[in-house]
C-alpha cells in the first residue's frame, strides 16, 4: 500500500483511485453511492438512474471488493427501490449478514396518498468470509433504568449479558441530521456520525484501515479520526474535500488540545 493511501481524503472518482490501495488491504468498506433517483444536488452525482446505474454499480463494486481482507466488511447504504439488484450483486460475492434498517425518525406527516411513506433506508451488511472481524461488545447498548432492576433478582446475579448491554438490532433508530443541528456540515445527504462509528467499532479492528469509495463530507473520516482507524477516502466534489479535511483536522484539533502539555505534566509531577 502506499503511503498516499493511507489517512487520505482523495479528489478523485473512486474507480480511477483506487488502484492505490493494496489488494486486501482494507478492513472495512462503508459505501453511501448516489441512490439513483436522479436528484438534483448541484452536480451530476444522481444523474445516472435504471440500467445505467446499476450498470455503474456493478464496476464500483468490482473495482472495491479486491481491496477488502479477507476477515473484511462492508457496509451498503441504499433505497429500497435498488437494494434487491444492489444486494444480489453483493451475494454473488461476499457472504450477506444483515439487512439493516435505518429509521430516519421522520415524522408522519405529508407525502403521497397513493402509498405507504416512506421513512427508512436500506443497510446492506455483507463479508468476505465466515471469519469476519466483528467486535459486538464494542456496539452494546446499555440497559435501561428498568431492565437493569433485574440485577437484584437471584436468578440473574453474575450475568454477563447484563453487565455489558444488549447487542443493537437491525433496525436502527437514528434521527436524519436537520439543517439546525450541529453536525451537520454542507451535504445533502450527510450520514449521522452515530450510524457510521457503529460500524467502524463493530468491524474494523483499532489501527484498521476503512475504505470510503463516496466520502461526500467526511463522515467516516470523521469517525475514524475519532475512534483510531485509518481512512482513505475518494470524493470526486473538490467542495465536499474541503469540508471532510476541514472536519478531520478539527477532530484532530480537539484530541490534541486535550492532551496535557508537557509544562502542564512537569507541573503536575512538582505538585505530587
Amino acid at each position: 500500500m502506499t503511503e498516499r493511501a493511507i489517512d487520505g481524503i482523495f479528489n478523485e472518482d473512486c474507480i480511477a483511485g483506487i488502484g492505490q490501495l493494496a489488494d486486501g488491504s482494507v478492513n472495512l468498506v462503508i459505501a453511501d453511492p448516489p441512490y439513483g433517483l436522479g436528484k438534483d444536488y448541484g452536480n451530476d452525482s444522481d444523474k445516472l438512474s435504471g440500467e445505467a446505474y446499476l450498470a455503474w454499480s456493478e464496476r464500483w463494486i468490482e473495482a472495491v471488493l479486491p481491496k477488502l481482507a479477507r476477515n473484511g466488511s462492508v457496509y451498503l447504504f441504499c433505497t429500497w427501490q435498488y437494494a434487491p439488484e444492489l444486494f444480489v450483486m453483493l451475494k454473488r460475492r461476499l457472504a450477506m449478514i444483515n439487512e439493516i434498517i435505518w429509521d430516519r425518525r421522520v415524522p408522519s406527516m405529508g407525502g403521497s396518498t397513493r402509498k405507504f411513506s416512506s421513512v427508512h433506508d436500506n443497510i446492506g451488511f455483507f463479508a468476505a468470509s465466515r471469519d469476519y472481524y466483528f467486535d459486538v461488545d464494542a456496539v452494546r447498548i446499555p440497559y435501561d433504568a428498568e431492565t437493569k432492576k433485574a440485577r437484584s433478582r437471584k436468578r440473574f446475579e453474575g450475568k454477563k449479558w447484563l453487565e455489558v448491554g444488549y447487542n443493537p438490532k437491525d433496525v436502527w433508530s437514528v434521527s436524519r441530521l436537520h439543517r439546525q443541528d450541529p453536525e451537520r456540515a454542507e451535504h445533502p445527504t450527510q450520514k449521522p456520525l452515530e450510524l457510521v462509528e457503529r460500524m467502524v467499532l463493530a468491524s474494523c479492528p483499532p489501527g484498521g484501515l476503512v475504505l470510503d469509495p463516496f466520502l461526500g463530507s467526511g463522515t467516516t473520516a470523521v469517525a475514524c479520526a475519532r475512534r483510531g482507524r485509518r481512512f482513505a477516502g475518494f470524493e470526486i466534489n473538490a467542495e465536499y474535500c474541503r469540508v471532510a479535511r476541514a472536519r478531520v483536522a478539527a477532530v484532530h484539533a480537539a484530541a490534541s488540545a486535550a492532551q496535557p502539555t508537557d509544562s502542564q505534566v512537569s507541573d503536575t509531577v512538582k505538585v505530587a
